[in-house]
């Protein structure tokens, strides 16, 4: 059925973006955003004691809601973070402690702040834990009152669930079953408590989303509408949000600044345009000039550093991304030696750094680090390598390659950089005290 054009400003943007995968009633959802300051919510499960860039679109989108004039929901999920979502999941969770889960729950609560204006007034932002009425539910309670609203057939019909049903080696317990009929009741008690009638999520949540919108018609006999958007892909297929070295996570403290802007940096021309308008709130006319511009002069690379420092900037402030910036322009500038051993420590990160041992410094030589770090693939390449100039170590080229470690010095007595080419950089780094 093809969707009406829309009224509201927020969805209209939603759909320019890409970011409507799915929508329920789309002419009933659009006129309820007509009146300013709907509240609308999106979930976020503390399986980890930080959120990462997958997370990432959901803030933006509960950003987008409050730039439109509404006021968005953070739902804390510490009751339902105890049980886990089957939704993309081939096999059943781990279950965490609940220590765990409350410990990890406080943590993304600060994380979220950060996004979005709690201030007071109809736009003001909320945020919620789900373990203030899941934790103070009975069985015999939540079966009589929730439970009975749920038609087996509905349940067993859900995507997420038949995924499951039809493997033989990973099935799906009545814990994980369950998952949906706590979601939904989620939706419930916002709907009740806060005249809450939207949820949104990404599209693996059509399906518990769809579970609330009924039991609210089930139970009040009112109408509330689902949002998703569409799960964040590569256009290469590989899985978004991670590197060789892991996951980026949201917390400085776990992906610094400057891994979090080389991430974006790195962003395919393919994928550069739909990054664009997913996480950033450039305009469409800029989105559209710097797409011109990845047509015209792909290799200045304008849209992947505007996205880089836009999303760096969103989640780690200004200050932080100007300083990831210039250890960018230090290390492809050649100006290694100007970087502090703090910088330097998140290059190491960025790069997955060798460690080399106090003991070898003396017997290393530049040769066996170029191989240590996978600048070359033996010591007849890394000789070939440095004889042709193509090397430098802490940005200065070295004459043979026989020298130690010890004997052509570290950047502030324990890093060694490694530039092959252009832009290929490798990493050496000891821990401890530093070279004497």
């Amino acid at each position: 059925m093809k969707r009406p054009s829309f009224r509201s400003a927020l969805l209209t943007d939603l759909e320019w973006r890409g970011l409507l995968s799915e929508i329920s009633d789309p002419a009933d959802a659009d006129r309820h955003f007509l009146e300013p300051g709907r509240p609308a919510y999106i979930g976020f499960d503390p399986t980890a004691d930080s959120l990462h860039v997958g997370s990432l679109l959901g803030l933006v989108v509960l950003s987008r809601i409050q730039r439109a004039g509404h006021r968005p929901i953070v739902l804390i999920g510490g009751g339902t973070g105890l049980i886990g979502d089957p939704s993309g999941k081939a096999g059943e969770r781990a279950l965490s402690p609940e220590d765990q889960v409350a410990a990890a729950a406080e943590r993304l609560k600060s994380q979220v702040q950060r996004f979005l204006d709690f201030g007071p007034g109809p736009q003001g932002a909320l945020l919620v834990n789900n373990y203030d009425w899941l934790g103070k539910m009975d069985v015999i309670g939540f079966l009589r009152d929730v439970g009975k609203h749920f038609p087996l057939g509905a349940m067993l019909a859900k995507e997420s669930v038949r995924a499951r049903m039809g493997r033989t080696d990973a099935g799906l317990s009545y814990t994980e079953f369950s998952y949906q009929v706590l979601q939904a009741y989620d939706f419930l008690r916002l709907f009740q408590d806060r005249e809450c009638r939207v949820q949104l999520g990404g599209s693996d949540q059509w399906g518990n989303i769809t579970a609330g919108i009924e039991l609210i018609r089930r139970v009040a006999g009112e109408q509330a509408f689902g949002i998703v958007h569409p799960l964040v892909t590569k256009d290469d297929g590989s899985k978004f949000g991670k590197t060789e070295f892991g996951t980026i996570w949201l917390d400085a403290a776990k992906t610094s600044p400057y891994e979090m802007y080389q991430f974006w940096l790195n962003t395919p021309d393919a994928d550069v345009v739909k990054f664009l308008k997913y996480f950033t709130f450039l305009s469409r006319e800029e989105i559209g000039a710097l797409e011109q511009a990845t047509a015209q002069y792909p290799e200045r690379r304008e849209a992947q550093r505007m996205l880089a420092r836009e999303v760096t900037a969103l989640v780690h402030g200004e200050d932080a991304m100007r300083e990831a910036e210039a250890i960018g322009s230090a290390m492809f500038g050649g100006d290694v030696a100007s970087l502090g051993p703090s910088q330097l420590d998140d290059v190491c990160r960025a790069l997955g750094a060798t460690e080399v041992r106090a003991d070898e410094v003396g017997a290393l030589t530049v040769v066996d680090l170029l191989v240590r770090v996978g600048a070359a693939e033996s010591k007849g390449e890394a000789r070939k390598l440095l004889a042709g100039g193509g090397v430098t170590l802490n940005g200065k080229r070295v004459a043979g390659g026989a020298e130690t470690l010890r004997e052509v010095g570290a950047l502030h007595g324990r890093f060694w950089l490694v530039r092959k080419g252009k832009r290929s950089y490798y990493a050496g780094r000891q821990g401890g005290s530093p070279v004497s």
